[in-house]
């Protein structure tokens, strides 16, 4: 469906053909007519579907003609990264509008402490806000939510995930019981269930792909001892040169560092992101990346949802991540709207498991690769979980854990 079949402004439509967005995405498709109709919505969606812009566009639509300055819509996220990435989204698309909007979110300094402050007091027609950071300001008493009209919740598996269940509920408490709630979730988990029946009224629902990659990823796993991990990737991205935005996962933000070096010393450009940079050194690293100044991004799962960086060539997962769901999140970053991509996860012995729980999910099996020849075998597959008792092999140690010995020698044929 195009977008000139959605009864959009004509304003909105100019944004929208000047930025080239002609097809609606099928969340979009479905989920905005529900929006112009004052329906409350429960939405789930993989990342990388166009969820912003199915809230984004028809909130916009309703805020043409706006003449007040009362906070109308307010759009709680898990992540700063995520409501800087919605705020631009706005702006680009309220180019001809006359609408206002503003991001709360930590890691700032006193000016940015005194220009939130100053919307929440004076008004402006969007906020975009993380949980703390709001509710530190609701709080101290000034914020004015009495007219708030529409409450969105982006990436509420991932809140709630993060321990944000009592802060969303607390921000709920001050918001006009009439309004219209939207939920938007990669994941409906059996508490997002409860929640929206304490905070939606007959929600419709829309459930698009639940759990599983685009089908334009090109997936892959490459098993390897750890200390195989770094001569894989550098593998990797030598046969990939003509590849100009890649990003590599790792689950601990200490390796961050360690994988950056390792790749600089190779002759790679890659800069490193984690929580443990400040807010304006990441939106640099960030700006590096989307401009392909910075060839490799190296980060923690603080990437994996709500930023918006297209044409990324490749993901390679360092780590399995812990959790099943993180692994499609962390896919998503790549073949966004309709593009190819390849993905790529290196699995070490006592990963295996993980990555078994993430082919279930997904129901789909994963080609197993082995290292180049040069780097030495491989761990074999394994499916099973690491054995608590063993008569001394690869998979046996104290507590169950995995002992690691090495690359094996390839053995001699014969």
């Amino acid at each position: 469906m195009k977008f000139s079949e959605l009864n959009l402004d004509e304003s909105l439509m100019e944004a929208l053909s000047y930025m080239n967005f002609i097809e609606a995405t099928p969340i979009q498709e479905q989920a905005i007519p529900l929006i112009l109709a004052n329906r409350d919505l429960i939405a789930c969606a993989q990342t990388g579907t166009g969820k912003t812009g199915a809230f984004v566009l028809p909130v916009l639509n309703q805020l043409v003609g706006k003449t007040d300055t009362n906070i109308d819509t307010l759009i709680i996220v898990p992540t700063r990264e995520l409501a800087v990435q919605i705020e631009q989204q706005i702006q680009g698309l309220s180019y001809f509008l006359s609408v206002g909007s503003k991001a709360i979110y930590g890691g700032g300094d006193s000016k940015d402490w005194t220009l939130q402050k100053d919307a929440l007091t004076n008004g402006t027609d969007i906020i975009v806000a993380t949980p703390g950071k709001l509710l530190s300001h609701l709080k101290l008493g000034y914020v004015k939510f009495d007219n708030v009209k529409r409450l969105i919740l982006d990436e509420a598996d991932r809140m709630l995930d993060m321990g944000f269940i009592d802060d969303l509920q607390t921000i709920i408490s001050y918001l006009p019981s009439e309004r219209q709630t939207l939920m938007f979730s990669a994941t409906m988990p059996s508490n997002i269930s409860q929640l929206a029946k304490k905070i939606m009224h007959n929600p419709a629902e829309i459930a698009l792909s639940i759990s599983k990659p685009a089908a334009g990823v090109d997936q892959k796993v490459y098993l390897a001892f750890d200390e195989q991990k770094t001569k894989v990737l550098i593998h990797l991205l030598n046969e990939r040169k003509d590849y100009d935005s890649i990003i590599i996962f790792t689950s601990a933000k200490a390796k961050v560092s360690d994988i950056v070096r390792s790749l600089n010393r190779a002759g790679f450009k890659a800069k490193g992101m984690s929580s443990n940079l400040e807010q304006d050194q990441r939106e640099e690293v960030l700006r590096g990346f989307r401009s392909k100044r910075i060839r490799i991004l190296v980060a923690t799962d603080v990437m994996s949802r709500g930023i918006d960086i297209k044409e990324i060539n490749m993901v390679v997962n360092f780590d399995v991540p812990h959790d099943a769901e993180d692994y499609v999140h962390r896919v998503g970053r790549t073949a966004r709207a309709n593009t190819k991509g390849e993905a790529v996860t290196l699995v070490n012995p006592k990963d295996m498991h993980k990555f078994a729980k993430i082919e279930r999910l997904i129901e789909s099996k994963i080609d197993k690769n082995q290292p180049p020849e040069e780097l030495g075998a491989g761990p074999e597959w394994k499916e099973g979980k690491p054995k608590h008792k063993g008569g001394g092999g690869r998979f046996s140690g104290k507590k169950g854990n995995f002992k690691n010995k090495g690359p094996r020698k390839p053995q001699s044929k014969k």
